[in-house]
């Protein structure tokens, strides 16, 4: 398994990843807020601490739990009942308070992993007129071949999985850049602009404030 360990603390992080390599599992060590939120798209597992170098672990879990449902236990020397019920109201799946003993982590850390069972990519994705053959990356259009950019083709393929439902500015951002907060905002509209103009009769609305829909009507 692949985890992510949120530690500002370089010794428990140490400590953390020595346990975690010895029991077999890749770590990557991160201290920053904003690290966890752009690199939680290559692990399986997220230890997260609460004081982290430029965030409160807390509203980093919240600003994770808006694009992601990735297995997250907080490991924080917070003991309080306060923390530990906002930390698993906002989704985390487990907390530990440090100093935390090596076993139960690992024990704790393989329960909650094996619950989350994430849905399988399709290879292809269909609507009533759009086609997207996601392996070869190739869309057509009531039969005619599309020829989009690869942010072009990320944005359109994470709306046509979820078509007819709403899906957040942020989750797009996170799915085609790895990052639902730091991407420009510019870029994001004049990508979403070429989807638009290069799929005249498809039909993408804006829902203000929050994100977008592409409309599957036969």
């Amino acid at each position: 398994m692949h985890v992510l360990v949120a530690e500002d603390d370089g010794s428990v992080a140490a400590a953390l990843v020595s346990a975690l390599s010895r029991a077999g599992h890749t770590c990557t060590r991160v201290s920053r807020g904003s690290d966890v939120l752009l690199r939680h798209r290559e692990v399986q597992a997220v230890l997260l601490d609460l004081g982290l170098e430029d965030r409160d672990g807390l509203d980093v879990l919240r600003d994770l739990r808006d694009v992601s449902q990735i297995p997250v236990i907080v490991v924080t020397a917070r003991g309080d009942e306060r923390s530990t019920v906002r930390a698993l109201s906002l989704g985390a799946d487990d907390y530990l308070v440090k100093p935390v003993r090596l076993h139960e982590l690992l024990a704790r850390l393989i329960a909650v992993t094996r619950r989350y069972n994430p849905p399988a990519e399709p290879t292809r994705v269909e609507t009533s007129a759009l086609s997207i053959d996601v392996d070869a990356r190739r869309v057509s259009m009531a039969g005619r071949d599309v020829a989009l950019t690869p942010n072009e083709f990320g944005i359109l393929l994470s709306l046509a999985r979820r078509a007819g439902t709403v899906v957040s500015r942020r989750v797009i951002l996170d799915e085609v850049w790895g990052d639902a907060y730091a991407a420009s905002s510019r870029s994001f509209d004049v990508h979403m602009g070429q989807v638009r103009q290069k799929l005249p009769d498809l039909t993408i609305t804006t829902v203000r404030g929050f994100g977008y829909r592409l409309e599957d009507a036969p």
